[in-house]
């Protein structure tokens, strides 16, 4: 995370921590790492209070220890690399922090100050994960009939209800709608799941004269016959397997595995197919399969920058492993439902997806950058009450969204902090 500063320059005279005395001079320090801090304490590495150089370029007056370098340096606050903490940072580069003494406060230069509140919510933090924009629920085709392909449909292409998928023979062979695979030879007479399917696709399509029911009737083959003629058939009144595929729904064409002039056995793939529901697929490592969770919205970058939000439909339930040695890698397969349009129609095209790491309940936060290092160690921030504002040093606890979990006396929902002024 790049550093982000802002100018702020003290209108009044800040107080110490609150209970520790006014302030006494400005140190440089190092802001800790990422992560969860304990409050403020003593360092056993403090360096000498005099400074650095120890030389004490500073003058001694009735307001205390001042450096007058110091009072000609803008004063700001900077978030340091990866989120860590915002603390004062001095114009020419260097890291500060307020610290107390025992001595008359200093009167800090004066800038801008801007204000946040305490808010007491759920505090996420995120992870970034890779993934690839596709289809869902893909599947193979085989085929009815054994034959050669005299025509086979373009890797992209769409196919319908009533549409061909592919010809073999030079027969279509058609896709209608439906859950039971097309697994005899339909007639008069027969019944069941399949002949509901093949009288509500034939109603779909335009052909009536027939009750939707299980039962294949006189009515429904005088439909069927009327069907094949349609479509350059011989009128039969039979549907066999070789002439129509239930699918469950319109699908787009993945791959062909039976081009023109091969020919197709019966049984065997034919084609490659995959629904027009837009989805992202993640083969997330399997130590952060506790960050999936059907059902959870999640946002999606898409090619381009645009940010679109999805939701976790369907979460693996076995590992899959592959390569070996270093570059062996043991992964679950989550899918994300896309909402909205957009996405445009590139396949397998490379996005991020940001899932939820963490969650911390009904706490109190502040944003990141309202944090100030300590130089006794630990945080603070500057509470501002009217004109007034003091330091209160907080215990910080998870990261998440740009804010920071924190506890402190007197640190409540509602209570207006420094940060820089925009």
């Amino acid at each position: 995370m790049p550093v982000v500063a802002a100018g702020r320059r003290e209108a009044a005279r800040s107080e110490g921590p609150e209970g520790a005395g006014p302030v006494r001079e400005v140190r440089a320090v190092h802001a800790g790492a990422r992560g969860r801090h304990e409050g403020p304490g003593p360092r056993r590495d403090d360096p000498d209070p005099g400074g650095e150089d120890g030389s004490g370029d500073r003058e001694q007056g009735a307001g205390g220890v001042q450096g007058p370098r110091a009072r000609s340096r803008e004063v700001r606050r900077a978030v340091a690399a990866g989120g860590v903490a915002a603390v004062v940072v001095a114009a020419g580069g260097g890291v500060l922090a307020w610290t107390s003494g025992d001595g008359k406060g200093a009167e800090p230069p004066a800038t801008r100050l801007g204000t946040a509140t305490v808010t007491r919510g759920d505090l996420v933090d995120t992870e970034k994960v890779d993934g690839k924009l596709t289809y869902g629920d893909e599947r193979e085709v085989w085929a009815g009939a054994s034959g050669v392909v005299t025509w086979a449909p373009a890797q992209g292409a769409t196919a319908r209800r009533g549409g061909t998928l592919l010809r073999i023979a030079g027969d279509p062979v058609t896709l209608m709608y439906g859950g039971v695979p097309m697994y005899r030879v339909l007639r008069d007479g027969d019944s069941g799941k399949d002949v509901r399917e093949l009288e509500e696709n034939l109603r779909a399509l335009g052909y009536g004269g027939m009750t939707v029911d299980d039962a294949f009737t006189g009515a429904t083959e005088a439909a069927v016959e009327e069907w094949q003629d349609d479509r350059g058939l011989e009128r039969t009144g039979t549907v066999s397997p070789g002439q129509v595929v239930f699918l469950a729904g319109a699908v787009k064409v993945k791959e062909v595995k039976a081009p023109e002039g091969k020919r197709a056995v019966q049984g065997q793939p034919v084609l490659t197919v995959a629904g027009t529901r837009r989805v992202v697929h993640i083969d997330l490592d399997a130590d952060k399969q506790d960050m999936a969770r059907e059902g959870e919205k999640v946002r999606v970058e898409l090619p381009g920058g645009t940010t679109v939000g999805g939701t976790i439909s369907e979460v693996g339930s076995v590992a899959e492993t592959t390569g070996s040695g270093q570059d062996q890698k043991t992964t679950v397969g989550v899918d994300v439902s896309l909402s909205g349009k957009g996405t445009g129609r590139l396949d397998e095209a490379p996005v991020s997806v940001e899932l939820e790491s963490e969650r911390r309940k009904d706490v109190l936060s502040v944003p990141v950058e309202a944090l100030l290092a300590l130089k006794e160690g630990g945080f603070g921030l500057e509470v501002v009450d009217g004109a007034r504002r003091r330091l209160v040093p907080v215990r910080t606890g998870s990261f998440g969204g740009g804010r920071v979990e924190v506890e402190g006396a007197g640190i409540r929902e509602g209570v207006a902090v420094g940060v820089p002024a925009e």
